[in-house]
């Protein structure tokens, strides 16, 4: 999940990362007071989950209270990547000498945190990596034993900063690690990190992603920086139906049946059991189908839970049939995921047989739960064929009947 600039500036102040005095505004009258109250030049930026704000004239410099009020006005109604302002940050304008880019996030191939640091910051970090490699620098460390800022020294090091400007980074991009592992992280990101006119530091600019599963270990924080429980900031505004999703699986606390993101595809999912879920998404693309939805079911979730899923994404338009696929799980059984899947069809007005364009959860219990598909006329497959295989099943009906 993503949080807004505005909101990843208060966990960076919260842990002393220097920054410049700053308002959340939601009016034009509130813009010119902020400003006036701030003084001299400041910049207004839209509140968006994306990127390319500057590109889209939704970052604008004003230099005195009336122009920050013109420059809301006008900045609010702006479109970036198809979002539009949720409020406007007002804070200080600086005074640049220099620009740096840090980011801490996950390596999966080494499986271990790495810090990514340039000397120069303000631009896309994958052109500096493109068009001036030793000008970036990415250096690993571990989650399970304490760090240290050697760590942080010897990422900055790397690029060639040296003295008063290498110590006086190193306790900033130490601290962006530490925040990086305190609260479950998958990126903590400050673009442009700044050296002033006087040679201080600030921080311009901040980006967060949290991973979503750790949201209930991080109630208190989420709580204080005012994100619902409703709030899937998935780098953007969750839809309608993903919200219902999030309800669906909200409703008791046995397995998972949900965590649903929308697509414009045709053919629905209710996929799961681990990776598997993101292994079926892929075979269905890969097989030329077109996904309506990512979802996650698994864990064992009651037959209520999986028949309202099953619901959901029946009653979504331009859904023409579901696939219900899984890994080899041993704890989901297999009868009640089909009871679950079947109610949902017939609540929906739909035909098991039709809506069901294939059924592969093997598992506990497959025997009963074989014989409700079979009664029911719904195609289905066991362990011998593979989640692969079982994707293209599907989409060849999809298409077989397009």
């Amino acid at each position: 999940m993503r949080f807004y600039e505005y909101e990843s500036k208060e966990l960076f102040a919260r842990r002393g990362l220097p920054l410049g005095p700053r308002h959340v505004v939601h009016s034009a009258e509130e813009a010119r007071e902020k400003a006036s109250e701030i003084g001299g030049s400041v910049v207004l930026k839209s509140q968006v989950l994306s990127g390319g704000r500057m590109k889209a004239g939704a970052v604008k410099f004003a230099d005195s209270p009336d122009e920050a009020a013109s420059h809301y006005e006008a900045i609010l109604p702006i479109v970036v990547n198809g979002e539009t302002a949720r409020s406007v940050l007002v804070e200080s304008k600086s005074s640049i000498s220099q620009e740096f880019f840090v980011a801490v996030t996950w390596d999966g191939r080494a499986k271990s945190p790495v810090v990514i640091f340039s000397d120069m910051g303000g631009i896309d970090i994958e052109e500096v990596a493109e068009s001036h490699p030793k000008h970036v620098s990415k250096t690993h460390f571990s989650s399970l034993y304490p760090i240290t800022p050697r760590v942080a020294k010897e990422a900055i090091g790397k690029t060639g900063v040296t003295g008063s400007d290498l110590n006086k980074l190193t306790p900033i991009v130490f601290e962006l690690m530490q925040i990086f592992l305190d609260y479950d992280l998958t990126l903590a990101e400050i673009n442009p990190l700044c050296r002033l006119e006087d040679g201080s530091f600030a921080v311009l600019d901040g980006h967060i992603d949290m991973e979503a599963e750790a949201r209930g270990n991080h109630k208190a924080l989420l709580k204080d920086l005012g994100i619902g429980d409703d709030e899937t900031r998935q780098a953007r505004p969750p839809t309608e139906f993903e919200l219902a999703g999030a309800a669906v699986n909200a409703v008791d606390h046995r397995g998972v049946a949900g965590n649903v993101v929308e697509f414009d595809g045709d053919l629905g999912l209710v996929i799961g059991a681990g990776g598997g879920s993101l292994t079926l998404f892929d075979a269905v693309r890969n097989h030329g189908g077109k996904p309506a939805n990512y979802c996650e079911i698994g864990g064992n979730p009651s037959m209520s839970k999986t028949k309202n899923l099953t619901k959901l994404i029946l009653n979504k338009p331009g859904v023409e049939k579901i696939a219900v696929m899984m890994n080899v799980v041993s704890n989901t059984r297999v009868d009640i995921v089909a009871r679950g899947v079947i109610a949902g069809c017939i609540e929906a007005g739909r035909e098991p047989s039709e809506a069901i364009a294939i059924f592969r959860i093997p598992g506990a219990w497959e025997d009963e739960g074989f014989k409700i598909l079979k009664k029911y006329g719904v195609d289905y497959c066991d362990r011998s064929v593979s989640m692969y295989d079982a994707a293209g099943r599907a989409v060849a009906k999809m298409q077989a009947g397009s």
